[in-house]
């Protein structure tokens, strides 16, 4: 079946990973920490972020999971909090981050319309809370060209369970045998996997490499931006 929608992951595939999400792995740390600077460290690295390069390994709680994976890997740490008293405050965190330091991967926006002008339905899927989304895309002027958005928090599970991209068919009409997912970590990929998804689609934006995505990705790309020279994306 053609391509008719095109489910995007948001951040390190239309959010540029690196200028939006160091400053706030920072900030939620040290709110986990309580102030404490040697702690906030330590819970970097307990959630896949090295505090002395800013390299996030691919598939950890920072790179790809949930608020509430986040919290329950800080919560490991002994004298941090237990990870339900530490979910309300990561939401915050990561709302108000994601307004304040949001930036958008060069071009992104402009491959949105590109798509859209082209007649494909073009959702974004995310393990941020609805609200982060929300906060992230507003002053990009990304949110009206979209069909369908869906956070953690939306009712239809997190990554890499297959409710999202469900519910992205069920609001545009799509059918899974007609939609691509495009992500840049393996929880997108194995969300497309497990929905039964056309094409999966990994982008070399964010913190995966190639490596990390080829067992589950048809094909690869440098990020969103080559979706349209590909004969799978001419047009609906």
């Amino acid at each position: 079946m053609a391509i008719r929608g095109i489910l995007f992951d948001k951040d390190g595939t239309v959010i540029d990973y690196w200028r939006t999400w160091v400053p706030i792995n920072r900030e939620v740390a040290l709110y986990a920490s309580r102030g404490n600077h040697m702690v906030a460290n330590e819970l970097l690295r307990l959630g896949g972020h090295d505090p002395a390069t800013d390299r996030i390994t691919p598939g950890t709680p920072l790179a790809a999971g949930d608020f509430v994976d986040i919290a329950e890997a800080f919560a490991a740490h002994p004298q941090v909090a237990p990870a339900d008293k530490l979910i309300a405050g990561i939401e915050r965190i990561f709302r108000q981050g994601g307004s304040k330091h949001s930036a958008l991967i060069s071009g992104a926006r402009d491959t949105i319309v590109e798509l859209k002008r082209r007649g494909f339905r073009v959702g974004i899927a995310t393990n941020d809370s609805a609200g982060g989304l929300e906060a992230s895309l507003a002053q990009h002027d990304v949110l009206p060209l979209l069909d369908f958005t869906v956070g953690c928090d939306s009712g239809f599970g997190s990554k890499p369970g297959p409710g999202m991209v469900q519910a992205f068919c069920k609001a545009t009409g799509v059918d899974v045998g007609g939609v691509a997912m495009v992500g840049d970590a393996v929880n997108d990929l194995a969300m497309g996997r497990a929905a039964g998804v056309a094409l999966n689609v990994g982008v070399l934006s964010g913190t995966s490499g190639r490596r990390d995505l080829e067992a589950l990705a048809d094909l690869i790309l440098d990020s969103i931006n080559d979706l349209p020279a590909r004969p799978e994306f001419a047009g609906v």
